[in-house]
């Protein structure tokens, strides 16, 4: 590993000064960066750790919405108690990612920001269209974790579960930079055929500085589901966001993510446009799931996933439907 300096600014200004220097890069939680690092991904010259930054690890819930900071820790997500009344699948979404002891240190921003997790884009032997050669290994390879949408460019799914959720709450990203501004943070990824060589609308010289999760509306019931082959600790097969905005029985607007499966968090617009103004029962439900594995394109090794989102996403639908109102969740997880 290349030696570096080290600089831990106390403000965002003097964070951006700090990134402005070619070869800095930087540093909150640590827990993808390090891997990188291992594996010869990057060789900065300066990390520049963002933990001093003042507000950046707040979590604040009001009648205006929520707003959390990039520092925010994983574990931080899981178990605030704020957070979990006003946005249970949030909670839950964090609840299962990674290990108890990454999610203490992994921070929301760094969740966001992280680099996917193929395992061809990871090894320093294949030089993949991410890393600038001309090649995605996992079209004709061990792809049996890979997209099964959007694949054709560069079959890395999108590595975030904490992403799923969110979009399907309609989070906004705040970014700091020369010119602050704020995105939905369904716009800010990036897809492969915009610009394979990264994942995030992020420019240099700007950060993730938190997110904001607009109040819950009359009536929005949600549910999300992580499917892993381990229970203990893997990343999943697929997930699986749901938000449904209920009238009784009839659903007049849905939101549904999918997540680990295309190289973005992925909408299903189909499955929405056939949820609202019906009744949700298991009928509908199957349907809505039918509709949005239309169109898959699995790569040798990885048609399983196909199926199992299907099945997944209408239980989660369902779970959804029976779920408490957002801001009332039911005492166990949904």
């Amino acid at each position: 590993m290349k030696s570096f300096e080290w600089v831990q600014p106390e403000t965002v200004d003097d964070a951006l000064a700090a990134l402005g220097q070619a070869g800095a890069v930087p540093l909150a939680g640590g827990v993808d960066l390090l891997d990188r690092l291992k594996e010869r991904l990057e060789a900065p010259s300066r990390l520049v750790s963002l933990r001093k930054l003042p507000g950046w690890g707040e979590i604040k819930v009001d009648a205006a919405g929520t707003r959390i900071g990039a520092n925010v820790t994983l574990a931080r997500l899981a178990d605030d108690p704020a957070l979990g009344r006003a946005h249970p699948i949030l909670a839950e979404a964090a609840s299962h990612a990674a290990t108890p002891q990454l999610r203490a240190m992994a921070t929301l921003g760094g969740n966001l920001a992280q680099r996917p997790r193929c395992w061809y884009y990871r090894a320093e032997d294949f030089a993949c269209r991410k890393k600038g050669g001309t090649a995605c290994f996992a079209q004709d390879g061990d792809a049996e974790l890979h997209a099964i949408f959007g694949n054709k460019v560069c079959a890395a799914p999108h590595p975030s579960t904490i992403a799923t959720a969110l979009v399907a709450l309609g989070a906004r990203v705040a970014i700091a930079g020369k010119q602050p501004r704020e995105v939905p943070l369904e716009r800010f990824f990036v897809a492969p055929e915009q610009d394979v060589r990264r994942e995030i609308d992020l420019a240099p010289g700007e950060l993730i500085a938190g997110v904001t999760v607009p109040a819950a509306p009359p009536g929005l019931r949600a549910a999300y589901t992580k499917q892993v082959a381990k229970q203990s600790f893997d990343w999943p097969i697929v997930d699986v966001a749901v938000a449904l905005v209920m009238n009784g029985r009839t659903c007049k607007q849905a939101t549904i993510v999918l997540g680990a499966v295309a190289p973005v968090p992925r909408r299903a617009a189909e499955a929405e446009r056939l949820l609202a103004g019906a009744a949700v029962d298991v009928m509908a439900a199957g349907r809505a799931a039918r509709a949005a594995i239309a169109g898959a394109t699995p790569l040798a090794g990885n048609d399983h996933k196909v199926p199992i989102l299907e099945a997944v996403l209408a239980r989660t639908i369902l779970a959804a439907a029976a779920a408490a109102a957002a801001g009332n969740p039911p005492g166990g997880k949904p």
